[in-house]
């Protein structure tokens, strides 16, 4: 009976582990797929079935990173992303700690207000956005995707950072005011680096959520700021779909995302233990 009930408790933890690698193999299986497609020619995708390339090629990935119709789009994205990860952090930043701090009339009515404007579709937005930028002529430019997706970023990110700057003593707010620091120095040199695990979650989330919108970064640019996802709707040609380049270009949108989760994977685990993410 003794040695029975360790060998049961074995099974069941190596069931355990089952359940969660098949899990990952699923999830795994379309960007393996999507891998193996971006190593292929055309030509072999459409004739063949293999778990493997039949014939590396690189042709793909060179085509993205040589011709500017493609890897501009890379480009764009990336200055819209990080323009737009900036402004919502430095604003959402005082008015979190607005929140945190402070109690007035209508406050809790305003954080649900600021929160219901995350709820809405891009979609309901995205004509509004683009007659104004049209008559004031931000169309087709950088900071009005960026300003256009902080409509969105801002009221997530005041809502992840209240929460981290509530779980942040108030006494070290007195002390602070006692020893003399004025509200932005003690807000620069002792306040933020206490949260500044809520900063990289809050930067993570608006990083993924402009990174990957479509709808308002295609509707507001033509050609100077458009973004990769904007060009990878596009590869149909009278010779077909290109889905070579079209898998490869798949390949490198998702880099970016996977890096910034590499970084801050330790913040975002903190935020799930406090309930805000």
């Amino acid at each position: 009976m003794t040695t029975a009930i360790p060998k049961k408790r074995h099974e069941r933890r190596g069931l355990a582990w089952l359940i969660p690698a098949l899990y990952i193999l699923f999830l795994l299986l379309p960007i393996y797929w999507l891998l193996n497609m971006s190593l292929k020619t055309n030509e072999e995708i459409l004739s063949t079935y293999s778990l493997w390339p039949r014939t590396f090629t690189f042709e793909n990935y060179l085509t993205i990173l040589t011709d500017k119709s493609w890897y501009s789009g890379y480009i764009n994205s990336t200055i819209y992303v990080v323009m737009n990860t900036v402004i919502s952090v430095t604003v959402s930043l005082p008015a979190a700690y607005a929140f945190s701090r402070y109690r007035f009339t209508g406050d809790k009515h305003l954080f649900f207000w600021l929160l219901t404007n995350r709820m809405a579709p891009p979609a309901v937005f995205a004509l509004p956005f683009f007659q104004l930028y049209s008559a004031i002529g931000l169309f087709d430019t950088h900071i009005a995707v960026a300003l256009a997706h902080c409509l969105f970023n801002v009221p997530l990110a005041v809502w992840i950072l209240e929460g981290f700057m509530s779980g942040v003593p108030r006494e070290i707010d007195e002390t602070a005011y006692i020893d003399g620091y004025s509200w932005p120095r003690f807000f620069v040199k002792i306040f933020v680096p206490n949260i500044a695990s809520g900063i990289g979650v809050t930067a993570f989330f608006c990083f993924m959520f402009s990174w990957v919108e479509l709808l308002l970064a295609r509707t507001l640019t033509t050609t100077n700021a458009k973004p990769i996802a904007a060009v990878m709707t596009r590869t149909v040609s009278a010779a077909g779909i290109d889905w070579g380049v079209l898998a490869a270009a798949g390949i490198l949108t998702i880099v970016p995302g996977a890096i910034v989760i590499w970084f801050v994977r330790n913040y975002i685990a903190k935020g799930f233990a406090l309930g805000r993410v």
